[in-house]
Parts: structure tokens; sequence; C-alpha cells
């Protein structure tokens, strides 16, 4: 006879409560409610479910540490952002735990399986991928306390704090449609990213509203990189149409790299075409030209991440929350002619 295996989402679901909520009860937290504690070890004794190795080997009391997981943190934009968390933490008298996803759903999932051992009182995660990354997310929020940061897993509900890409990109939009600009190029790194899939989509509206014309084969998609960007603007000078009005980047690093080989193959940046990028780090206000960008708001982004995972660890009954947060437009003069 075969005999049905009892999971800890068996007993969330005969309780009524999250598989979180399990976790944390079957592993000593006190952030639960006497009466919910009650309900899961009454479920769970029904069920005969005695848990499984790793929420055996979970610790009982607090770290005071945070694992932060980020897709790569070479990237500028994210040796920002861990810059920030660890500020915030260190204020909460918290340690930060880092790790590197290098791009890699397989890394990242043992990066979150390593986490989740016990050496974390909750983890900060950006999701390599929207779709790929769903399973090690949600075996890992079934564990401890996670807040998505920047990117996000919709199918998994923790809590998220990021940027609000609608707005930024109607800003850059609104930005180019003042100056003239009638049609667009869209460079960016797609690959399963939520913000770079957000920005694309909101591109397309904003532009489309307001006018400008983004034609799909004028939609690019690589990754986050110098070198990508030097690709692209090959691919453009190369194609044999003429070049675009102008051309948005959904990072500054695609940016640079994209308005760094204009300039080595005589393209004048804003004269023959006007460049956004997007993040606003360090080397945008470098460059010559200095580049027009979308600044994110990282403080506020870390504050708000780290506070959300605060409640989380305190309170495993508390309604997730998903705060989108606005960028500011830094105009700068990749996109601003003379008489402009």
């Amino acid at each position: 006879m075969h005999k049905t295996t009892v999971t800890v989402a068996t007993v969330a679901a005969e309780a009524g409560v999250s598989t979180a909520t399990v976790s944390r009860v079957l592993t000593g937290s006190k952030s639960v409610s006497a009466q919910t504690s009650a309900r899961v070890l009454a479920a769970a004794e029904k069920l005969r479910y005695s848990g499984n190795s790793i929420a055996k080997a979970l610790r009982q009391n607090s770290t005071g540490n945070i694992g932060m997981l980020v897709p790569s943190i070479s990237n500028p934009f994210f040796t920002s952002l861990v810059e920030q968390v660890e500020h915030h933490l260190a204020q909460a008298g918290l340690n930060l735990f880092l790790c590197d996803s290098r791009n890699l759903v397989a890394t990242e999932e043992t990066r979150l399986r390593s986490l989740t051992q016990g050496s974390v009182d909750g983890i900060l995660v950006s999701p390599v991928d929207e779709n790929r990354s769903a399973a090690a997310l949600q075996r890992a929020s079934d564990i401890v306390p996670i807040v998505q940061i920047d990117r996000r897993v919709g199918a998994v509900d923790t809590d998220w704090v990021g940027l609000d890409d609608a707005h930024a990109m109607r800003l850059i939009a609104q930005h180019l449609a003042d100056r003239g600009v009638r049609t667009v190029a869209f460079v960016t790194s797609i690959m399963g990213s939520s913000s770079a899939l957000d920005r694309l989509q909101s591109a397309r509206s904003s532009c489309a509203e307001l006018g400008i014309a983004m034609p799909d084969d004028l939609v690019l998609d690589g990754d986050f990189s110098l070198e990508w960007g030097a690709t692209a603007a090959d691919g453009l000078l190369d194609s044999g149409r003429d070049l675009p009005d102008a051309i948005i980047c959904s990072d500054d690093l695609i940016a640079l790299g994209l308005s760094g080989r204009l300039a080595e193959r005589g393209i004048r940046v804003p004269d023959d075409v006007r460049v956004t990028g997007f993040d606003d780090i360090e080397y945008a206000s470098l460059n010559v030209p200095s580049l027009t960008t979308l600044r994110q708001p990282l403080t506020q982004i870390a504050a708000e991440a780290v506070r959300l995972l605060q409640e989380n660890i305190q309170s495993a009954d508390r309604a997730k929350t998903q705060l989108a947060l606005r960028g500011e437009l830094v105009v700068r003069k990749s996109t601003t002619r003379y008489g402009d």
C-alpha cells in the first residue's frame, strides 16, 4: 500500500496557516501566538509529522545574522545596494552574511540551502530568474523569513521592496518626448529578470502613449555588461538602418559600453543620438558625455527591506508587503543638446 508523504505544506493545509508559520512553530520560534502554535502542533500530531532534517538543524535562538544573496556582486548597482543594506543592519546590531549567485540558478539554490541551515535569522534575496528561481526560493521561505529586494519571484509569497519601474520608465520616456524624440531603441538584458521585464513592458507602454515608436527589431537583449552595450551599438550601426532618435538602456553598464562604442565609431552623443541609462552608478556622472539616468532610491530600498525582514522575523503571521519606491531622473549631457 502506498504511504502518503507528510510535508510542512501538508501540516500547513491542515492547520490553515502558511508553511513559514509551521516551520517556525516546529523549530521553537517565539514569534508565533500560543493559539496558532497549538493549532499547528495539533495538526502535526494528527498527521504524525515529525519534521525534516533541515527543520531539526535550525537554531532555536536568534543568531543576529542576516543573509543576503545577489545575482552579481561585481555589478556596481548591487555593490551599492549591499553597502546600504549592511549600513542599516549594523544600525540594528545585525551582521551581514553576503553570497553571490553569479547569475546562476543552480548556484543560487546552493547558497539558499546553505543559508537556511541555521546560520541566519532571515534572508534578503534578489532572485536570478523570475520563474526558475521559484522552487528554491519557496523552499527557503518555508524555513526562514525572506524579503525579496530589487528583483522578485511573484509566485512566492514574501515581502518585496524595489523600484517603481513603471514610474521610472515614464520619467525617461517623457524626458525624451519633451526633446522631440520620436523613435527609440531599447537595449536590455531580460533573461528572466523581473525588473528588466518590467522595464521593457513599461517602456513600451510609456512610449506608445507619448507617440514614440519602439519597433520590436530595435529591442536588443543581452546581459548587464559593458561588453553587451558595445555589441549592441555595433548591431545598431551595422544593421543598415538609420539610427533611432534615442537609445534607452535598462542599466548604466549597458549605456556606458554602448556610448563608448558609438564614440569609437564616430557617432556623437547626444548630437547624433541621445542615450539614457538606469541606476545612476558612480561612473555615470564621470562618463563623457555624462549619462542621463534614473537614480534608484537605494537608501530607502535598503532601509525598508531591513525593516520588513525584522518584522517578519518577529511575527510570522503578518501580512506580506509589496513596496515599490519611486526613483529620480538625473538629466545630464547624454540627452541634452545645445538649445534644449
